[in-house]
């Protein structure tokens, strides 16, 4: 039977070649593994048993500095996806189905007000090239709901403004369609236009030596939108992933339905959607109060 780090690679090359993952997800998955092994020392799968995953989760939880209950468990994730592969190429060892995740709290978004998404949207405003990309960026990632690592990988002849929609490859290379509102279509005519450049990524930054452009990263992003919002006088802290909160919202607050705001989000799977129905339900719990049984 092939060692445990042999089969740690099959796995690997497992999710990168036949399950379409990314290099990110492949070397997030190997530090996780490896992690695995260093502290059990386990060589054959035969010997992963409860009682060793058990010590492992106890050894995670007392890391120094200390892991999220969230990023253990991403290790055990990793650890349960490995065992499902093992018992697909039928190598005895633990049944993944005996490990379970740890229960995390349910997350609590700060969501953005319309008051002020308006404001941070027109905060944007000396029509000089760089307000121009950045104004055409706030209204993409409103009307998309993108992720900002999808965003920071659009090049121009990604979009197809006259249709105003476009695909965009998501986590785990899963491909879906986003759709552009008309204030996201004009905003990036208005930065195209104003670009005198060939660069082909849509969104781009001048290198201040040379200024020559080059594609924006996310933590450029990241900072842009903490400016503007600090601009526009907003205390809450507001990032490219507030803006997809919103999306979310603001599509299940006009009624569309849970599925299709799964799809264009790209989730996996809609259990990670429904975290945003707490927001809707919270503000049909406030009409209740205030408007039902008042004549009891």
């Amino acid at each position: 039977m092939p060692n445990i780090q042999t089969l740690f690679k099959d796995y690997l090359d497992y999710l990168e070649i036949e399950k379409n993952r990314s290099i990110k997800t492949r070397e997030n998955y190997e530090h996780y593994l490896n992690r695995f092994s260093e502290f059990t020392k386990i060589q054959n799968p035969e010997n992963i048993t409860d009682e060793e995953v058990r010590k492992y989760r106890i050894e995670l939880n007392r890391l120094s500095p200390p892991l999220s209950k969230i990023t253990q468990n991403y290790h055990i994730i990793a650890l349960r996806n490995f065992l499902k592969y093992l018992a697909k190429r039928e190598i005895k060892t633990l049944s993944p189905e005996k490990i379970e995740l740890a229960r995390i709290p349910q997350r609590e978004i700060d969501i953005l007000g319309y008051a002020d998404l308006e404001r941070l949207l027109k905060t944007p405003q000396s029509g000089d090239l760089f307000a121009l990309r950045d104004k055409a960026i706030l209204e993409t990632l409103f009307s998309t709901g993108l992720r900002v690592s999808e965003l920071v990988r659009l090049n121009r002849d990604s979009i197809d403004l006259k249709r105003k929609e476009f695909s965009v490859r998501g986590k785990g290379g899963k491909i879906r369609v986003v759709f552009l509102s008309p204030q996201a279509v004009s905003a990036i005519k208005n930065y195209l236009e104003k670009r005198g450049d060939i660069e082909e990524s849509l969104f781009v930054s001048a290198n201040e030596k040379n200024k020559t452009p080059s594609r924006l990263t996310s933590r450029t992003i990241e900072r842009l939108i903490k400016k503007y919002a600090t601009q526009a006088g907003i205390a809450k802290k507001v990032t490219p992933h507030s803006l997809r909160h919103l999306f979310a919202t603001d599509l299940l607050q006009n009624g569309a339905d849970l599925r299709s705001v799964q799809s264009l989000l790209g989730h996996a799977n809609v259990s990670t959607t429904q975290i945003y129905t707490h927001f809707t339900d919270r503000e049909l719990k406030e009409i209740h109060q205030a408007f039902h049984g008042k004549k009891r």
